[in-house]
């Protein structure tokens, strides 16, 4: 049984991952759209990041978590809120990764690729933990 629960896991965990590539695409293709736009680097990668969390709330609740999305109402409502909360605590430290690294004179581009990767374990282990916490039986 317990077996059966870790692959159930890891699976979740592969279909995040795909989940949170799909989202990646629009943040980044926003973020790179809006640079070549010329953007300062960390207003674009705030706002490639909010596109990519609306990206990914669909993804999470239709893909990852269906079985944990709470109903309609006040817990749905209040699951939202929560994934909102997990997002911007990846969009801060997205964007002070970011920043920080423009103003000290390095490439954008590269501090988004460790950001994304921090960003990444960070909101996965609020949503899996938290946000969408099984529900007990």
């Amino acid at each position: 049984m317990k077996a059966i629960a870790m692959r159930l896991r890891d699976m979740r965990f592969l279909r995040y991952l795909l989940a949170s590539v799909g989202a990646l695409a629009v943040d980044v293709g926003s973020f790179l759209a809006l640079l070549a736009a010329g953007m300062l680097a960390a207003p674009a990668s705030a706002i490639g990041y909010t596109l990519g969390i609306l990206a990914h709330w669909l993804l999470s609740s239709r893909t990852v978590f269906v079985g944990n999305v709470a109903e309609r109402g006040p817990q749905r409502t209040r699951q939202k809120a929560m994934f909102v909360a997990s997002a911007i605590a990846g969009l801060a430290v997205t964007t002070l990764i970011v920043g920080t690294a423009d103003l000290s004179g390095f490439d954008p581009r590269l501090a988004k690729l460790a950001a994304i990767a921090i960003s990444f374990t960070l909101t996965w282990l609020l949503r899996s933990k938290i946000v969408f916490r099984p529900k007990a039986d």
